[in-house]
């Protein structure tokens, strides 16, 4: 069975994108130029993808207009549209707890959760997430796309790991 996993880069003071959406701003401070960071390690455990419709949107539209960056993986975006799928991209209109719970009994390898804030905040609220990597990035915003939503209750972690690369600090940490 595999883990979900809420692998995400964040601002120092918790946002995911600026006011405007956007994520330039995902960067390093140059002090490690040619730093890999973790991501190509993480990405090889992941077996599937799910995420929201601004985040799958902005991939197509904006990051990567050109080619699918997730090619060979299973990707669902969670939307309230009516949309076709298309080769490796499924469009869920569904509950998302059951979507992440199939996907979760289906792989072996990590479900990433790729985006956004609130996809990630539904599934905060649920308890489904196993393990959060965050990255953060040496940058305050001030405004913007929070990560985490109000919870009812606090949830408890265990850090199980720490990077840092580029200027960027990876904490890892799972559900105590």
């Amino acid at each position: 069975m595999g883990k979900i996993v809420l692998y995400l880069a964040m601002s120092v003071d918790g946002y995911l994108a600026d006011q405007r959406g956007g994520v330039d701003w995902l960067v390093g401070d140059g002090s490690e130029p040619d730093a890999p960071g973790s991501y190509p390690v993480f990405l090889d455990t992941v077996d599937a993808i799910v995420m929201g419709w601004t985040t799958y949107h902005q991939l197509v539209t904006e990051l990567s207009p050109d080619s699918w960056p997730y090619e060979g993986r299973p990707c669902y975006v969670v939307t309230h549209r009516k949309e076709e799928n298309q080769e490796g991209i499924f469009f869920w209109n569904g509950e998302l707890t059951v979507l992440v719970d199939q996907l979760k009994g289906e792989h072996e390898g990590n479900v990433w959760i790729c985006g956004g804030a609130s996809v990630a905040g539904q599934l905060l609220k649920e308890g489904r997430i196993d393990r959060l990597w965050l990255s953060i990035i040496p940058t305050v915003l001030g405004k913007g796309v929070r990560l985490f939503p109000e919870l009812s209750q606090e949830l408890p972690l265990k850090l199980v790991g720490t990077e840092h690369w580029n200027g960027i600090v990876d904490l890892v940490y799972e559900k105590r």
